[in-house]
């Protein structure tokens, strides 16, 4: 039977300085790297097959750190845009709480939460909300990840908050309202216990 896990990067620069991050690429902190680390404590006593990230370096050094601790060698990785955390648009780089003094505490838990509404167009002309970035995320899934899966291996995803949580939506059948209230913490790896036909048996936090 395989065994899915999702982990969300550890704490990042900007997660520290309460910015909006989306695609701005930017390191882990040290807490970052000591949360990625515990992860692999965690997950010592797992096998793995196969392990996905993003185009991101805060995703990436995350799993770096994750298969060091836990001595995953000569583990496959993928690397892929499609897992990149949502783009914020024209809030990147803001502070959330001066950005919730300037728009209101409930418009920014809109953006931040809600399944489709995105925030403003940044300078690029980009951005997205949940339902965009599912639309990238979902499609990776089922086209690269499903079919090790349906081998019956394990995967290891190391991403971001929004686009883990819209894999978390798709493999729960979480409703719009479902997700609204889902948060995924740094570093806390969500194991997905599968059978054959991929339905989800059981789900834990390694906490």
């Amino acid at each position: 039977m395989p065994t899915l896990v999702l982990v969300r990067h550890g704490q990042s620069q900007w997660n520290l300085d309460n910015k909006f991050t989306g695609w701005v690429d930017v390191p882990l902190t040290a807490q970052g790297e000591a949360e990625a680390r515990a992860a692999g404590e965690k997950l010592k006593n797992y096998k793995f097959d196969v392990a996905f990230t993003s185009d991101l370096q805060r995703a990436q050094r995350t799993l770096s750190l994750i298969m060091q601790t836990a001595k995953f060698k000569d583990l496959p990785v993928y690397m892929d845009w499609a897992l990149n955390e949502r783009h914020y648009g024209g809030l990147q780089g803001l502070n959330k709480a001066e950005t919730a003094k300037k728009y209101g505490d409930e418009q920014v838990k809109i953006w931040r939460r809600s399944y489709d509404v995105p925030p403003p167009k940044g300078e690029d002309g980009m951005t997205e909300s949940l339902k965009d970035t599912r639309a990238r995320t979902i499609p990776y899934y089922e086209s690269r990840i499903v079919p090790h899966l349906k081998k019956g291996e394990n995967v290891l995803v190391a991403a971001h908050g929004n686009s883990l949580r819209s894999i978390v939506m798709y493999l729960e059948n979480m409703t719009p309202e479902q997700i609204l209230a889902l948060n995924l913490d740094t570093g806390i790896p969500r194991v997905y216990e599968m059978d054959k036909d991929l339905k989800v048996l059981s789900m834990k936090e390694l906490r």
